[in-house]
């Protein structure tokens, strides 16, 4: 599965890197986070539960933090297992691109994710797991940008790119 995305969020790039790294900041943000530390330099463990389809599971998984270019870009890599659900596995490439809107400065944000499953969620299919990577990112998002900008009114455009 491939998902590309981007969004403008209306704060500084600075602002959104720091949040970006912000251990309580993301697991308030993640969909189903029920535990994210730190346990290392840039190395987090964490427990996320997730219905895709039909099935539901929690996932136990770490994700590390590699080829950093603050505040501009970094990887993300991270697998989990959800017992007999199955497992992920991924990564994801985050940039972030200082831009203007409404004479204020905001940043654009772009990732795209590569991710492949097995197990019972491999069988829901490509189309049900496309679907729910991509309400799974618009609503991470969406509570991230709420949370950075103390805003609960804020709405989103999260724009696909489309993949030939």
């Amino acid at each position: 599965m491939e998902l590309k995305q981007q969004l403008v969020i209306p704060r500084a790039v600075e602002a959104v890197w720091q949040a970006l790294n912000d251990p309580e900041m993301l697991q308030h943000s993640l969909p189903g986070c029920q535990h994210f530390e730190q346990t290392g330099d840039n190395a987090y463990d964490m427990t996320v539960s997730a219905k895709i389809g039909p099935v539901k599971a929690t996932f136990n998984g770490a994700i590390a933090l590699q080829n950093l270019n603050p505040p501009f870009s970094y990887e993300i890599s991270g697998e989990g297992k959800g017992g007999v659900a199955g497992f992920a596995k991924g990564g994801a490439k985050v940039s972030l691109k200082a831009v203007t809107e409404s004479g204020e400065p905001a940043t654009q944000l772009s990732y795209s994710v590569e991710a492949a499953v097995g197990g019972k969620i491999a069988q829901v299919g490509g189309r049900l797991i496309q679907g729910a990577a991509r309400k799974m990112a618009q609503d991470f998002f969406t509570q991230f940008v709420r949370r950075l900008c103390d805003d609960e009114t804020i709405e989103l455009v999260i724009e696909t790119i489309e993949t030939p």
